[in-house]
């Protein structure tokens, strides 16, 4: 297994992120972490760690540099700039197709919060490279008129009573024209913090990505 902190080059800032990639792994999957989170975000570690015992590379990555955070943390504004994690999750997946033991490898996409609609919106940019995504608690209505041009399976994981969030994932996914799947955990909040709750996120999230990232061209793209 592989297992290395490594550095994302961009024009403006590096980023920096984990990779963990057990041996022979078919795919890799990119985390795009919500607001205010980063890739120590211990929810989706948890998550992870159980894409791991499934024989899943995942890649961590902080999308916003120490500078940015500092300054997000004071202002909220960067968590929100879609546009901006999108475009910085769309450079990561061309780094890890960059990368010998990950180049040629189909990448899925696990979004949280914010990070849902940069990842929707990072998979409309690369088509051919990402074959399933997958949100928890995500905020898949900020993603726009990205969301008619995904070519990917999607997953939307909602708390049971997290019902403003699971309203706003139920107007997005009637904008999505391929396959896709509202799946809510019975009695889970936003953060899903309830006994179980993040177990069945993590255990829906790698039966997603296993059932597509295998499949390559059309196939794993019906609507």
């Amino acid at each position: 297994m592989i297992s290395e902190m490594v550095s994302v080059p961009l024009t403006t800032a590096s980023l920096d992120g984990d990779l963990v990639a057990p041996g022979r792994t078919p795919a890799m999957v990119l985390f795009a972490h919500g607001s205010g989170s980063s890739r120590h975000s211990p929810r989706n570690r948890a998550v992870a760690d159980a894409l791991h015992g499934a024989g899943l590379g995942t890649l961590l990555l902080d999308l916003l540099s120490e500078r940015e955070e500092r300054e997000d943390a004071a202002t909220a504004a960067l968590r929100f700039d879609i546009p901006l994690l999108a475009e910085r999750l769309t450079a990561a997946i061309d780094w890890l197709g960059d990368r010998p033991r990950t180049g040629g490898l189909p990448v899925g996409l696990f979004g949280a919060s914010t990070g849902a609609a940069a990842a929707l919106v990072a998979a409309a940019e690369r088509r051919e490279q990402v074959f399933a995504v997958v949100s928890r608690g995500g905020r898949p209505d900020l993603a726009g008129d990205a969301l008619e041009r995904v070519a990917a399976p999607v997953l939307l994981l909602v708390g049971g009573r997290d019902e403003h969030v699971l309203d706003l994932n139920r107007r997005a996914a009637g904008r999505l024209s391929v396959r896709h799947e509202i799946r809510v955990v019975r009695g889970a909040t936003h953060l899903f913090p309830e006994p179980g709750a993040l177990e069945e996120v993590a255990a829906a999230a790698g039966d997603w990505f296993l059932a597509h990232l295998g499949r390559t061209g059309s196939g794993g793209r019906s609507g």
